[in-house]
């Protein structure tokens, strides 16, 4: 009977050291799950405070990710949109043949020149770049320094949906609609103006292409950087403003016929008073030209060059505003 109880007792000993070891095991098996979800939750958490979560957004090629909140953008000639929305972006836009766009002021921004190596954008370090139309040669590589976006055609002709567009690639979608506000107002204001004071006169918008054989260009009705006045507006275009889709150049022989009731008119480079322009400039001098009605009634408006070449939220604004202070003030 002795050696029997002892026996049980040696089975109850194993048993419960066999059971002490399962729970162990256990333990650690769960204490190691935990320990492995709590690290997933802790990544999502740092990502997020990183602002390294991503998203899928669709552009003019197809689909591409791009993070939630970035923040170190290159937006090339788009700045105009983001500065709208009050953010800076970590370089501008720059060609060597036309400069920069002297009318954003980024004077701290450093230059990115389109023409030249994109080392200088990978130094930048972005975490988004969003291009226009007119890189898509070099899409494929921009997309290898970081997340490219590329505007849609569609969008880019239209400057309240870039705005949007950029908003919501910034991930601030709720910052256009104060600013588009703003926006319309001051195209409601200023259409009305326009109206009491020339109604129905013609209105043309000319740049004088400077270089070796400088030359009058009409801007069409439907041109991405002019089109806003006459479409938002409600300026009366000149007859030959509405055949024209873009640009068309006003040979010689046809300028007696330019019978715009007013005339806008920028240099394609630099400015009024550059040495290099001198040649151009003189072609406002020719008996041709002075002998159209609108030089005669003084009708003829020699403005700055920079945001008449953009069709941006700013530039547009700058652009009433020169009609306000040259038509109607």
């Amino acid at each position: 009977m002795a050696m029997r109880k002892i026996g049980n007792i040696r089975w109850l000993i194993v048993l419960l050291v066999i059971i002490v070891s399962l729970t162990g095991c256990n333990g650690e098996k769960e204490t190691s799950t935990n320990n492995e979800e709590n690290n997933e939750d802790n990544k999502k958490i740092s990502n997020k405070e990183e602002g390294n979560d991503t998203r899928k957004v669709k552009d003019a090629f197809g689909e591409v990710e791009i993070p939630v909140k970035p923040k170190r953008v290159a937006g090339i000639y788009l700045e105009d949109y983001m500065l709208a929305l009050g953010v800076e972006p970590i370089v501008q836009w720059y060609h060597p043949s036309w400069g920069k766009q002297e009318y954003l002021g980024l004077t701290d921004v450093p230059l990115f020149d389109i023409t030249g190596s994109l080392e200088a954008m990978l130094e930048k370090k972005p975490d988004l770049i969003i291009l226009p139309g007119a890189m898509d040669e070099s899409y494929q590589l921009y997309s290898k320094i970081a997340p490219t976006y590329r505007v849609p055609d569609d969008v880019l002709g239209d400057a309240e949906e870039t705005l949007k567009t950029v908003a919501d690639l910034l991930g601030i979608p709720e910052k256009d609609t104060s600013v588009l506000a703003d926006y319309k107002q001051k195209i409601a204001d200023t259409k009305v103006k326009l109206e009491e004071v020339i109604g129905r006169e013609t209105v043309a918008v000319v740049r004088l292409d400077v270089g070796d054989k400088p030359e009058f260009r009409l801007f069409g009705l439907n041109n991405a950087y002019t089109g806003m006045i006459y479409k938002d507006l409600g300026l009366e275009p000149f007859k030959w403003v509405k055949k024209i889709k873009a640009h068309d150049v006003i040979s010689q022989e046809k300028i007696p016929e330019f019978t715009a009731d007013h005339i806008i008119i920028f240099p394609s480079n630099g400015t009024w008073d550059s040495e290099s322009n001198e040649k151009a400039v003189a072609l406002l001098d020719d008996p041709l030209w002075k002998g159209i009605p609108a030089v005669k009634n003084g009708h003829v408006y020699q403005l700055e060059r920079s945001h008449w070449q953009s069709g941006a939220i700013t530039a547009n604004s700058m652009k009433m505003e020169d009609l306000l202070n040259l038509i109607v003030n």
